[in-house]
């Protein structure tokens, strides 16, 4: 039995996490997952993927009775960032530059860090880039004179404008040669872009699984619960059948 159970998709290969932390690697979660995970008595939960829009998303209230058990919860890159920006006063551990950014403000909106992905059979592929990835990579393209600030910021703006299952750089590319931007810039931007492209979400996730490697390694603290857990009529009916199960 693994001390740690990680719920993971497309953002990192199964393979490289697990090259860095023993774990119980699990798909994507959704509503009810963590309960079911806390049935098992791990020592902390790792969120990086989660699903949403049509699949029921993880609750706020089962990710509270994991810490209300002892249990230590992290999370990073996606679905984790979220939950742990919105959770971090109440005791979720949240890791990497994407969890700060929605902690400081600098980001809101869910579909930040949404992709579109095939089926984990075929290992999760990526068929959209995460918003935060591109402005990253922006940021960064700007940072090495490959762009100017003004093709910057109206790249940005129009891939924040896309849907996120439409948003890719070939598209965000062909719109801003549409719209008159300069061909020079987009060039060189194209040209650079398969050796500088970054993966936020990826370093975001590298980065938590770490950080809950070197906490299991060492004095391991459990979760201290600094709220009082309210046991609502809603609580009981939805966790009553998984705990029994249990």
């Amino acid at each position: 039995m693994h001390d740690a159970i990680i719920f993971l998709g497309p953002t990192l290969a199964k393979a490289d996490a697990a090259a860095i932390l023993d774990a119980d690697y699990r798909m994507p979660v959704a509503q009810g997952d963590v309960l079911k995970a806390v049935l098992e008595k791990p020592k902390a939960i790792g969120i990086i993927d989660g699903y949403f829009e049509n699949v029921p998303s993880v609750w706020h209230k089962e990710i509270l009775f994991a810490m209300k058990e002892g249990i230590r919860v992290f999370g990073a890159s996606s679905m984790g960032a979220l939950r742990a920006a919105e959770l971090h006063p109440f005791g979720m551990e949240g890791v990497g530059a994407i969890f700060e950014a929605y902690v400081d403000g600098r980001l809101e909106d869910d579909d930040e860090v949404a992709v579109t992905h095939g089926p984990a059979e075929i290992g999760f592929p990526i068929l959209s880039e995460a918003m935060v990835n591109i402005r990253r990579t922006l940021s960064d393209a700007f940072a090495a004179r490959v762009i100017t600030e003004p093709v910057r910021r109206a790249l940005e703006e129009g891939a924040k404008d896309l849907p996120y299952k439409e948003r890719t750089y070939a598209r965000v590319l062909r719109i801003a040669e549409e719209q008159g931007l300069s061909s020079r810039e987009i060039a060189a931007f194209r040209s650079w872009l398969p050796t500088g492209r970054a993966d936020q979400k990826r370093e975001d996730a590298v980065a938590m699984l770490r950080t809950m490697r070197a906490a299991l390694a060492g004095t391991w603290m459990p979760a201290q619960p600094i709220f009082p857990f309210e046991r609502t009529t809603m609580w009981e009916k939805v966790s009553r059948p998984v705990l029994q199960a249990g």
